[in-house]
């Protein structure tokens, strides 16, 4: 697939001005130098990415509560399988700093192996979100994996992750370039509450879900890792 494909529909179609979308074009080359470093680290494949033309707003209605998604680790339906795709909002390419994008990309990575792992162990069936941000939040760092049990000797990635995610990702100067480049200027906005925020699969087709053995095992590996990290912090 494509990665820019919907980029060049928003522009073809006058949804996107032609210098925003050249912008990300151009600084598209930090997806890739962002992926391939994640691969290199984790010596896993990164699943599909693509750029979608809109910024996602998060809010929950019966609060002030408002949040930015910058990314999304999405499972898809195709057929009689499922693909697990991470959809990157196309400001955070636009305005966000190289090792925001990687932290970002990295953050969703992990999100791709926890879903890969409770798939396959078919503990899954609708994936539950609250419609609190802060629940939300606190719920997604207690379930994902410790990015030291994944991205290895890049020490430089991890601590991006852990900066920019210590409870919940905030970029006060990318979420102003948000407002003031994309939101003010009437550019693509997708609102959803974080209640709606989900997916449900048939058990049916997850019975029938078949993973690379090569990455199971891998997971194997990273879930040891991964148990022993966190009984070092409780102790």
């Amino acid at each position: 697939m494509d990665p820019l494909k919907r980029i060049n529909e928003a522009k073809n179609m006058g949804i996107l001005p032609p210098k925003v979308s050249d912008l990300i074009e151009k600084r598209f080359s930090l997806i890739i130098s962002g992926i391939e470093r994640i691969e290199k680290a984790s010596q896993i494949n990164y699943p599909i990415a693509y750029v979608d033309p809109s910024i996602i707003i998060a809010d929950n209605y019966n609060s002030v509560d408002i949040g930015i998604l910058f990314a999304r680790t999405i499972p898809v339906t195709l057929k009689n399988s499922v693909q697990v795709v991470i959809q990157i909002s196309a400001p955070l390419v636009a305005y966000g700093l190289k090792g925001t994008i990687h932290a970002v990309l990295a953050h969703e990575f992990l999100h791709y192996l926890e879903l890969v792992t409770r798939l396959s162990k078919m503990e899954i069936i609708s994936d539950e979100i609250s419609s609190n941000l802060f629940e939300n939040v606190y719920s997604d760092n207690t379930r994902l994996l410790e990015p030291r049990s994944v991205f290895n000797n890049d020490t430089t990635l991890i601590s991006h992750i852990t900066k920019r995610f210590p409870s919940g990702f905030r970029d006060y100067k990318l979420e102003d370039k948000v407002m003031k480049f994309w939101i003010n200027e009437k550019l693509p906005v997708s609102k959803i509450s974080l209640d709606t925020n989900n997916v449900k699969l048939n058990p049916k087709l997850l019975s029938s879900v078949k993973f690379n053995e090569v990455l199971l095992q891998k997971l194997e590996i990273i879930q040891a890792k991964n148990s022993k990290l966190r009984k070092k912090k409780l102790y």
